[in-house]
C-alpha cells in the first residue's frame, strides 16, 4: 500500500499543482523532479544523470534521431515564427481593411467573423488575436457588441483548431497519442477519429454559426462610432490569405505524396496510414514561413525587421515547446513508476463502465476550467485516459480520448483565465470578465449537448444517432435560453416603466 501511495505522489502533486498554482510548466516539472527522486531512490547525483538521459532519449534513442519528435518541435517553432511575421508585418490589418469594404450588411459582418475564424485555423491564439483586431471596425460599422464579437472569435479559435490536425495544436496532440502503445490506428488517424466524436467543438462552432445567422443572444452596441469606408485604407487579403493558403495544401498534398510513396496500395486510407505527417508538417511550415518573409520583404520590410519578427515568433512559441518537452518527460517518468498500470487497475476494479467516457468529459472540463489550459489538460489525461480506458473497455478508448480533448477545450474555452478567453476580449475591445459572462450561457448549451452525446456513446449508441441527440439537445436548449431572455428584457423595461 506504502509503495503505491509513493509512486502516486509525482502524479497528484502534478494534478493539486496544476489546479491550485495554475501553472502547467511548475506543476509538470515538480512532477518530473519528484518521480525521478522516487526511482532513483532519493538519490541527487543518480536523478540528475537519470533525469538527463530522459531528456536525451526524447531527441535520440536506440541508436537513431527520433524524427517524430524533432519534426513536431520544428513545425511548431516554425508556426509560431509565422504568426509574429503576419500579425507584427501587417498583413492582418491590410486583411482587415480590404474585408471592411466588402461587408454589406450586420448579418454579413457577423458571418464574417465566424468564416475569418476557419481561414486563420494556425492557431487558437493567433486566430484571436488576428479576428479581434480584424473585426473591430466592423463591430463598430454595424453596431454589433463588442462581447458578440469576442464571443464569435472565441468559438471559432481553439474549437476549430481541437479538429484539425493540420493546426498547431494536431502536431502537438498525435505527439502525445503517439506514446500510447495500444493505440488502434495510427496518430493521424486517430486524431481524425477523434474529432469526429469531439461533440463539444463541432457544437460550438455550430452554435456559432447560428447565433451569427440570426443575431441572437446579444444586444446591438449602443457606443460605437462608425468610420466612414473613405477613411479605411483599401487593403488586400494576399499578404495573410497566400501563406495560410499554402500551409493548408503543403500540409495536404506533402502528406498524401509521402503516403502514397510508403504505401503498398493505392487507396486513400492506406496513404494516409503510410503518410510521415511529421516530416510533411515540418515541411509545409517552412514553405508557408518563408512565402510569408518573401512576400513581407517585397512589401518594404526591412531584413531588421524580419528579424525581430521571427525572434518574437520563437519566444511566443516557446512557452508551448517547453510544455510539450516536460509532457514528453513526465510521461516518460509515470510510465517507468508504473502509475498507468496501477491507475487502470483501479479503474477496472472500481469504477463503473457505465459513466467512463461522460465523466472523463466532465473531469478535463473542470480540470481545464480551474488552470485555464487545454494544452496542459491533454498533457496529463491523455495518457491516462487511454490506459484507464483500455484497462475498463478497450472499445471505449477513442470515446475517451475524444471526450478528454472536448472536456479540455470547454474548460479552456470558458475558463476566465484562460490565454485565448483574455485575448478574444482584449483584441475585440471588450472586458475579459464581460466576455466570459455573456459567453457562459452557450458554452454551457455546447457541453450539456456534449455530455449527452458521450453517455449514449459509453452505453453502445452509434455515433451517428449519438450526434442527432446532440443536435437536437443544442436547438432545444437555445431556444429555450432565447425565449427566456426575451421574457427577462421585457421584465427589465417594465420594471424601468414603474
Amino acid at each position: 500500500m506504502n509503495d503505491c501511495l509513493l509512486i502516486l505522489i509525482p502524479l497528484l502533486l502534478t494534478l493539486s499543482l496544476a489546479l491550485i498554482i495554475r501553472k502547467t510548466l511548475v506543476a509538470l516539472g515538480v512532477g518530473i523532479v519528484s518521480g525521478s527522486l522516487i526511482l532513483t531512490g532519493f538519490s541527487l547525483p543518480d536523478t540528475a544523470v537519470y533525469m538527463a538521459d530522459k531528456t536525451w532519449s526524447q531527441f535520440y534513442r536506440d541508436g537513431q534521431w527520433q524524427a517524430w519528435h524533432l519534426n513536431v518541435l520544428a513545425a511548431m517553432l516554425l508556426l509560431g515564427m509565422m504568426t509574429q511575421l503576419l500579425a507584427r508585418g501587417g498583413a492582418v490589418k491590410q486583411f482587415a481593411d480590404w474585408l471592411y469594404h466588402r461587408i454589406k450588411s450586420g448579418r454579413q459582418a457577423r458571418i464574417g467573423v465566424v468564416l475569418l475564424g476557419w481561414v486563420v485555423f494556425i492557431d487558437g491564439i493567433f486566430s484571436c488575436l488576428a479576428v479581434g483586431h480584424v473585426c473591430q471596425p466592423l463591430s463598430q460599422r454595424y453596431n454589433m457588441s463588442r462581447e458578440q464579437i469576442a464571443y464569435l472569435v472565441d468559438s471559432n479559435a481553439s474549437p476549430l483548431c481541437a479538429l484539425l490536425p493540420f493546426s498547431s495544436w494536431g502536431p502537438y496532440v498525435m505527439a502525445i497519442l503517439a506514446g500510447i502503445t495500444l493505440l488502434p490506428l495510427t496518430p493521424l488517424e486517430s486524431f481524425i477519429e477523434i474529432a469526429k466524436m469531439n461533440f463539444y467543438a463541432i457544437t460550438v462552432i455550430l452554435l456559432s454559426l447560428l447565433i451569427a445567422w440570426f443575431g441572437i443572444g446579444f444586444n446591438t452596441a449602443t457606443d460605437t462610432q462608425p468610420v466612414a469606408a473613405d477613411e479605411v485604407d483599401v487593403g488586400s487579403p494576399w499578404l495573410l490569405g497566400s501563406p495560410m493558403v499554402t500551409l493548408l495544401l503543403a500540409s495536404v498534398g506533402l502528406t498524401l505524396y509521402s503516403g502514397a510513396s510508403n504505401a503498398q496500395g493505392n487507396s486513400l486510407t492506406e496513404w494516409i496510414t503510410a503518410a510521415d505527417i511529421g516530416t510533411a508538417m515540418r515541411n509545409a511550415c517552412l514553405l508557408a514561413t518563408l512565402l510569408a518573409v518573401l512576400m513581407l520583404k517585397q512589401a518594404g520590410r526591412s531584413l531588421k525587421a524580419l528579424l525581430g519578427d521571427l525572434i518574437s515568433g520563437v519566444r511566443t512559441i516557446s512557452f508551448a515547446i517547453f510544455i510539450l518537452l516536460f509532457t514528453w518527460m513526465i510521461g516518460a517518468v509515470i510510465a517507468d513508476l508504473g502509475v498507468a498500470k496501477l491507475l487502470a487497475g483501479w479503474a477496472q476494479a472500481f469504477l463503473s463502465q457505465q459513466v467512463l467516457v461522460a465523466g472523463t468529459f466532465l473531469f478535463c472540463a473542470i480540470m481545464a476550467f480551474t488552470t485555464g489550459s487545454s494544452w496542459g489538460t491533454f498533457a496529463i489525461m491523455i495518457p491516462i485516459g487511454a490506459e484507464v480506458a483500455i484497462a475498463v473497455e478497450p472499445s471505449l478508448l477513442l470515446p475517451c480520448l475524444s471526450a478528454v480533448m472536448a472536456g479540455s477545450v470547454f474548460g479552456d474555452h470558458c475558463s476566465p483565465i484562460s490565454d485565448t478567453s483574455v485575448i478574444s476580449a482584449t483584441s475585440s475591445g471588450c472586458a475579459p470578465h464581460d466576455h466570459v459572462i455573456t459567453q457562459l450561457p452557450f458554452a454551457i448549451i455546447a457541453a450539456m449537448s456534449a455530455l449527452v452525446g458521450f453517455q449514449l456513446l459509453n452505453v453502445g449508441v452509434a455515433t451517428s444517432w449519438a450526434w442527432g441527440a446532440v443536435v437536437l439537445t443544442a436547438v432545444l436548449m437555445l431556444i429555450a435560453y432565447q425565449k427566456w431572455a426575451q421574457v427577462e428584457s421585457v421584465v427589465e423595461r417594465v420594471e424601468k416603466i414603474h
